[in-house]
């Protein structure tokens, strides 16, 4: 391979990264080249050479945001079989051999995305991908592009964002050695979390720098560090640390600032700790069981956010560690078959603390009872379930209805629970085991009808919160009905793309209006002229938006993150067993 002067490029390895937020050398956008526009015929040694010229696949290589050209960018094949640097234009061109590619069976390759390549004979595809530190696969840009020796193939590389700084003391001297995480908001399920991104460990100089960052927002902090220098640390005397403190200052992560980055974006952002005494935490726990472990967490003034840390001592059957003055929500959940939780409140002033015992409550067991109103007259089906080795039948909700909780008080969701499986052939009950006490949000999907309403105590949980108390036995009441309503549509205002595609494609979202049944469902356009269609749809009121590119931040779980969308997009209301047309017009852009 040679690069577009002349010079040989070696493509025996290409190294490539796996995380799906910070890699940095993995930058890859693929580019589908269709066997309609490229001739790649079969290759045989009884066959002989085609006589047909050679294809050409040519492109450039382009700034996602500028548009600017980008010079000595590595386009590939991920079979390494091709690969160039781009010329200082940004072009790159490849010479397919005659006779065509060939059977090359299948490729596997590491990267993100992570996926398996077939390129076998005549009208099979052809892929490129493209990379360069400091650049980045352009999320927005989904085409698959056709392209012939008569064309150019346009790939977009997003720029990468910074944020760096300097963690420094009060008097103003670097802190080194402390590390530094970064938290991105996503919108798992429509509903704004806050997501571990990455964490860095502060030179000697105090500097931190997290790199190759999407745009997005994000928060910054510093996890706690003890001072054990030993030219000020006394054995057996004061001990002293660094709490945490979140950007710009503040140290509560619920008031920490959030930053902004947008492509190529560099952030500056310092975290100023303050070194303070620390002083011995124990508190003795009453009732757990705790031989499988236990988590603990700690949350000034009861806010939760990470950064103090306390640990359990099984031999001791306590909770202990180091704790600055403050008030404090420390919280322990058991594992186990058997898992139960508690909490206390403690006050660290200036002395070492002997907390009140921690009380531990048994799990709650929530018992869901479905009604079905289904219209259909075809029977239950019935679907093999395994247990303990054995295969039995299963019949009803259980084959079709799958239930979940997530916490809605942990900072990334984590902590919830999932229905129980069968002990039987003759255990039908759906039973939510071993819930501590909290906030989560219930997540239903079903292969049959609709969820038309899930309930607690008159609570619309489909909208609201689940809200469990130490002891809860109140059931989630679900209705499942199967007069699903159809829509087919058109979205306007889409015009043919640069990248040869016959025309730009769409992303539908179908968002139910608050305090109206029904799920978000999601389409694409298919076809040149926008065309999209969504069945067994639950009747009810929606607001359907188009976009040129997926929308993975649409916060649709939240009612009050999406009134900036109250004004746009098309309301559409659904009748039981109704199937509607609806035309709707393309977004301007993200939101």
């Amino acid at each position: 391979m040679r690069t577009a002067d002349g010079t040989p490029v070696p493509i025996g390895h290409c190294p490539t990264t796996t995380s799906p937020v910070l890699s940095y050398f993995a930058v890859a956008i693929l580019v589908l080249l269709s066997s309609a526009w490229i001739s790649i015929a079969p290759a045989s040694a009884q066959t002989p050479q085609s006589d047909e010229p050679q294809s050409t696949v040519r492109g450039t290589v382009i700034n996602a945001v500028t548009h600017a050209p980008i010079s000595r960018a590595l386009v590939y094949s991920p079979d390494n079989r091709f690969a160039m640097l781009t010329d200082g234009d940004g072009h790159f061109e490849f010479a397919l051999p005659k006779g065509g590619l060939g059977n090359t069976g299948t490729t596997f390759f590491e990267g993100q995305p992570r996926a398996v390549w077939s390129v076998a004979g005549a009208g099979g595809p052809f892929w490129l991908m493209a990379r360069k530190p400091g650049f980045l696969d352009d999320p927005s840009d989904n085409r698959q592009v056709q392209t012939s020796g008569r064309g150019d193939v346009t790939i977009p590389l997003m720029p990468e964002a910074v944020v760096k700084g300097r963690v420094v003391v009060s008097e103003g001297e670097p802190a080194s050695g402390i590390s530094v995480q970064l938290l991105s908001r996503q919108f798992p399920d429509g509903i704004p979390r806050w997501i571990h991104a990455n964490t860095v460990l502060a030179d000697s100089n105090g500097d931190f720098r997290f790199a190759e960052l999407m745009p997005g927002t994000y928060k910054l902090g510093t996890n706690e560090l003890m001072d054990n220098d030993p030219a000020v640390s006394v054995p057996g005397g004061q001990a002293y640390g660094f709490p945490p403190v979140y950007y710009p200052g503040v140290s509560d992560f619920a008031s920490a600032g959030a930053i902004d980055v947008t492509a190529g974006q560099t952030v500056q952002a310092d975290l100023p700790v303050i070194r303070q005494a620390y002083y011995p935490v124990r508190i003795p726990l009453s009732n757990a069981d705790a031989s499988a472990g236990m988590n603990v967490t700690v949350s000034l003034q009861g806010h939760r956010g990470p950064g103090f840390t306390l640990g359990f001592n099984g031999e001791e059957h306590r909770i202990e560690g180091l704790l600055p003055n403050g008030n404090y929500l420390v919280e322990a959940t058991s594992y186990g078959q058997n898992a139960s939780s508690g909490s206390v409140n403690i006050a660290v002033a200036g002395a070492a603390v002997e907390g009140p015992p921690l009380n531990f409550h048994p799990g709650s067991s929530i018992t869901v009872h479905v009604d079905e109103e289904f219209t259909s007259r075809r029977s239950d089906a019935s679907g093999n379930w395994m247990v303990g080795g054995r295969s039995f039948q299963m019949r009803g909700p259980r084959l079709y209805l799958q239930l979940r909780v997530e916490s809605e008080d942990s900072l990334d969701g984590q902590g919830g629970a999932s229905l129980r499986p069968p002990s039987g052939p003759n255990d039908d009950a759906m039973v939510i085991e071993n819930l501590a006490p909290g906030r989560y949000r219930l997540r239903l999907s079903t292969t049959r009808g609709y969820v038309a309403s899930a309930t607690m105590n008159g609570i619309d949980l489909l909208h609201e919160p689940l809200v469990v108390a130490p002891g809860s036995t109140t059931p989630i009441e679900i209705k499942m009905r199967d007069d699903t309503a159809q829509m087919d549509g058109t979205v306007t205002g889409l015009t043919p793309d640069s990248g040869g595609a016959a025309s730009a494609s769409a992303y539908i979202y179908c968002v139910p209006l608050r305090d109206s049944p029904g799920q978000m469902r999601q389409a694409a356009t298919s076809g040149p002229e926008g065309k999209f269609s969504l069945d067994t749809m639950a009747p009810g009121a929606y607001r359907v938006f188009a976009f040129k590119s997926p929308q993975p931040n649409l916060p649709y779980g939240d009612a009050e993150a999406m009134q900036p969308y109250e004004t746009k997009g098309q309301v559409v209301q659904l009748s039981p067993g109704q199937k509607t047309n609806v035309q709707v017009p393309l977004s301007s852009g993200s939101e």
